[in-house]
């Protein structure tokens, strides 16, 4: 569907991100009493000096939510519409108020943590979600807790596809195979410096930071560019990533190495994310980025608590640092849903027998239906024509003008 962009009313900025701005809007010509609300992700083309691949990952997170629009999953969001103007690319996806997994887990007190129920009950979602993606060809690269968004009857959707990348599955050489089917775009596929001798540099002695100044790794997203390369693993053909992309504490040591990467870095964020729920941080954090690299090549998690053995023993497999050992890299989804841990998940019919551990409040839903007028409202293209005169005026402050322009 095309969207007409000054039909919509803006009611509020919901988040920026690396490569757009996230609204809360509206229709203002609906006929309906409650207009539904969606959530409008707007890129603006002319900002490309200062985010040069904003437009290309944009167009690349666009193709991907029309596949699945075109091949839906639970889990997954849809496409509602989308607008390209001259100076705006913009699309419209379903608003979920209910937050993320991160804000979530916060909310938990005193220690942050989830119960074993609730580790199945979100582990057993992604898994599914992951899973459809990976048949669909598409490598997610960026599972993390702020990714990772509620509905507002406790299931969650897997969100954010500009880190994603699309990579032939693999195959055995022996046998004859046609040409794959390729998105519209293919993201990352221009040079940049390599990361070969990361490892390397990753060992040098570092200054310990103090403890305040570690943050959050959901800021922390490394470059998005890549190189797909084919080789041979185990008699059979493999395509991979070279790029160096993702968020720093769920970086896989494939990545890092810079040994060319596919479809199992997904499973090693899963094993990330799983540790985190069950223990309140994730494995591998440093005191800086570098060291937060040193641990994810050479430390093993620690595992401590209560938590079950099936629990402890998944995320340890999850976290082999060989991909080829990991599991999840010979059988995929399915090797992973056989784990004993999942044992008595009804796959088939997971949205409707599952138990969601979190349900949305009143507020929440009457939001998301629509039922809570807005204050104010704004125009999405005046926001930004806003913006941008915010910007030139700051740099024409005199503060900022040498003696030569006075």
């Amino acid at each position: 569907m095309e969207l007409d962009l000054e039909s919509l009313s803006a009611v509020r900025v919901l988040g920026r991100g690396a490569t757009g701005t996230v609204f809360l809007v509206y229709e203002r010509c609906s006929v309906q009493p409650n207009p539904s609300v969606f959530a409008l992700k707007v890129v603006e083309k002319k900002d490309n000096s200062a985010k040069p691949d904003a437009e290309r990952r944009a167009r690349w997170e666009l193709s991907v939510l029309s596949r699945l629009t075109a091949y839906p999953h639970p889990f997954l969001p849809s496409l509602l519409g989308s607008a390209d103007t001259q100076d705006l690319l913009a699309w419209a996806m379903p608003y979920y108020p209910s937050g993320n997994l991160h804000s979530l887990r916060h909310s938990l007190s005193p220690d942050r943590i989830f119960s074993t129920a609730a580790i199945r009950f979100y582990l057993s979602e992604l898994l599914s979600a992951l899973a459809h993606l990976h048949s669909l060809g598409i490598v997610y690269r960026d599972l993390k807790p702020e990714n990772i968004l509620l509905r507002s009857n406790g299931h969650i959707v897997l969100t954010d596809f500009d880190l994603s990348c699309h990579l032939n599955p693999r195959t055995v050489p022996t046998l004859p195979f046609p040409p794959p089917s390729s998105p519209a775009i293919l993201p990352h596929c221009r040079h940049r410096r390599h990361y070969r001798n990361l490892t390397r540099i990753l060992f040098h002695t570092t200054t310990p930071a103090p403890a305040e100044q570690v943050k959050r790794a959901k800021s922390a997203r490394v470059s998005p560019v890549s190189r797909h390369r084919s080789s041979f693993s185990g008699g059979v053909l493999v395509e991979r990533s070279h790029s160096f992309v993702g968020t720093e504490e769920y970086v896989s040591p494939e990545v890092l190495r810079g040994d060319g990467h596919e479809f199992a870095v997904d499973w090693w964020a899963l094993g990330i994310l799983a540790y985190e729920m069950a223990y309140g941080r994730t494995p591998f954090r440093g005191r800086n980025r570098k060291e937060t690299f040193r641990n994810v090549l050479t430390r093993q998690p620690e595992f401590f608590g209560k938590h079950q053995s099936e629990l402890k023993d998944l995320i340890a497999r999850l976290l082999t640092k060989d991909p080829t050992r990991r599991l999840g890299y010979a059988g995929g989804a399915m090797e992973i849903k056989e784990h004993p841990f999942f044992r008595g998940v009804r796959w088939d019919i997971l949205e409707e027998v599952g138990r969601p551990p979190f349900l949305a409040t009143a507020e929440e839903i009457e939001e998301e239906e629509g039922r809570s007028p807005p204050a104010e409202v704004f125009n999405v293209r005046e926001y930004f024509k806003k913006m941008t005169q915010q910007k030139v005026a700051s740099i024409r402050s005199p503060a900022s003008l040498s003696l030569t322009e006075f």
